[in-house]
């Protein structure tokens, strides 16, 4: 059952990363509700990839703690945090690219429903009845987004556009609570980017899911966000909905005027 709207679902308290002595991340402050669409800029080297990585547990936090729920997830390594309920994708496409569109989704259901070693060396009645039910299960995925075409295609020959798709696919097959995306619109021209705002508000609602977007596409990030936090220099410079962060001298700032962060 998914929680209840305006529960809290993702906390950071004063999150910070170092990198030998450079501040890369200081003072993080998140409280993100349920099934809340969170979009997050900022310019070059403001921090936003280091934010996500603290949060996927692929890099630890050198001060501060991340809760999901009333869980504690501080410092877990990145297949746990996926198991708690968190996914990702990245900003470099990383689907395997000579395999197919349902070998890449059924890889990431079997963080849940991989068989046993010794079901799977003796090809025993359990493996066969597991693998069966992640096809299926997998095929069910596809169709559920309109992909169940490109189902027996290698991921490497897909158009650009659902490779990005596929990527995200697959990590909804990870049956996550919250869904952090990482520059999901790059590479496509004006009518993809249309195309995946609505496929991500889509998957949002069908799923029930909580979205942390990181994006430098405006035209994806302002209609797509409920809210929206701008990082420079590591640290949260403004916060608010779409219209109030267009209207704030500091985004303009940070993107237009002055040097740009090198962190």
């Amino acid at each position: 059952m998914s929680a209840a709207p305006n529960t809290v679902v993702l906390r950071a308290v004063g999150v910070g990363r170092a990198f030998r002595g450079l501040q890369a991340l200081a003072d993080y402050d998140l409280s993100l509700a349920q099934g809340e669409i969170l979009g997050v800029i900022g310019p070059n080297g403001a921090g936003k990839s280091t934010l996500f990585n603290v949060l996927t547990g692929f890099l630890p936090p050198t001060a501060g703690s991340v809760w999901l729920g009333d869980r504690d997830i501080t410092g877990l390594a990145p297949d746990q945090v996926a198991r708690l309920g968190i996914a990702r994708t990245f900003q470099n496409i990383r689907l395997f690219g000579r395999m197919t569109a349902l070998d890449n989704v059924k890889t990431a259901q079997q963080l849940h429903g991989k068989a046993g070693f010794f079901e799977s060396l003796f090809s025993l009645p359990g493996f066969f009845r597991k693998e069966g039910s992640l096809e299926r299960k997998a095929l069910d995925h596809l169709a559920s987004l309109g992909m169940e075409r490109f189902a027996n295609d290698d991921a490497a020959s897909l158009p650009y556009g659902f490779q990005r798709k596929l990527e995200i696919a697959r990590a909804l097959a990870t049956e996550p609570k919250i869904l952090m995306l990482d520059e999901p619109a790059a590479g496509m021209n004006e009518g993809e980017t249309a195309d995946l705002t609505r496929f991500i508000r889509e998957i949002r609602d069908r799923f029930g899911l909580t979205i942390i977007v990181v994006e430098h596409d405006m035209s994806l990030i302002m209609p797509l966000s409920d809210r929206i936090q701008v990082l420079n220099y590591g640290k949260v410079i403004a916060e608010g909905t779409p219209a109030e962060i267009r209207a704030n001298p500091k985004v303009v700032e940070a993107y237009l005027g002055g040097e740009e962060a090198t962190a």
